[in-house]
């Protein structure tokens, strides 16, 4: 597994199919970086920014996957992806998938590439637009698939964000692309929690905010255990525990505000 960025010591030619915010940011960073990329977008409005930046516009999502032995897709879904490749000749060429999917899609997707005679790596992305081309930012894609593919364009797939390979398997990326993620929706739910039940009470809620944030920064380290990692010593007792979680119940009820995310967490937890 690597986390570092890669410079390209001579920029690959490459086929990137959709110009959504993501697949636009990491088109300008190739172009930056001296590649020759070939572009595709189901709405052509999108492709003139990177025309002027010496894009190659092709007509058809089949012109653009001729160009270029190297083609990465970044579209909506699974079934964008399908539909976009469904006329293209993907012989030959090694097919980097970084559209957001399941961890059986991407399985399915990578013995439907094998099968029309294409090496195929798929990609989680764990960043947002603004974190592309900008290495401190600490933004990554998760590879999985095709270590030979991996290898032969790691130098071209770190330009934009670092990259780590996390297996053989095509759906690692998905997998832990989607965990994260996962997390990451439960913790802004929590917030978003927070945040109703001191709401229209008088607390500061800029000031709350901050607390929030601090709070959850100092508890980080301690997730790591629900994922196998070292378990932090907790002197709570199953009493004092439940005792708490109860008045996390009574105080939600007594703000009006719902216990669904409470009692699903509890349920969670339960299980692990």
């Amino acid at each position: 597994m690597s986390d570092n960025t890669v410079a390209s010591a001579s920029p690959a030619p490459l086929t990137l199919l959709g110009l959504g915010s993501m697949g636009a940011a990491l088109a300008r960073t190739w172009l930056a970086a001296g590649h020759h990329l070939t572009i595709w977008n189901r709405s052509p409005g999108r492709t003139a920014e990177l025309a002027a930046a010496g894009a190659r516009v092709a007509a058809t999502a089949a012109e653009a996957v001729a160009a270029s032995p190297l083609v990465v897709t970044c579209l909506l879904d699974d079934a964008s992806v399908r539909a976009a490749l469904a006329e293209a000749d993907l012989t030959g060429k090694d097919l980097v998938d970084l559209t957001t999917s399941t961890p059986a899609e991407s399985r399915t997707r990578a013995a439907w590439a094998n099968e029309r005679g294409a090496r195929f790596l798929d990609g989680g992305i764990m960043a947002v637009p603004p974190m592309i081309g900008a290495p401190e930012a600490g933004g990554y894609v998760f590879y999985s698939g095709s270590r030979e593919v991996f290898d032969a364009h790691r130098a071209t797939l770190a330009v934009p964000v670092a990259t780590r390979y996390v297996g053989a398997d095509p759906g690692f990326a998905a997998l832990h692309d989607v965990a994260l993620l996962s997390a990451m929706t439960a913790m802004f739910a929590g917030a978003r929690h927070a945040a109703a039940l001191v709401a229209d009470s008088g607390i500061d809620r800029h000031e709350f905010g901050t607390l929030v944030a601090d709070w959850l920064t100092a508890m980080a380290p301690a997730t790591a255990a629900y994922a196998g990692g070292p378990v932090p010593d907790d002197p709570t007792s199953a009493a004092v525990a439940e005792a708490g979680d109860a008045a996390l119940l009574r105080t939600a009820e007594d703000q009006g505000v719902g216990t669904a995310l409470l009692l699903a967490s509890a349920g969670a937890m339960d299980g692990v």
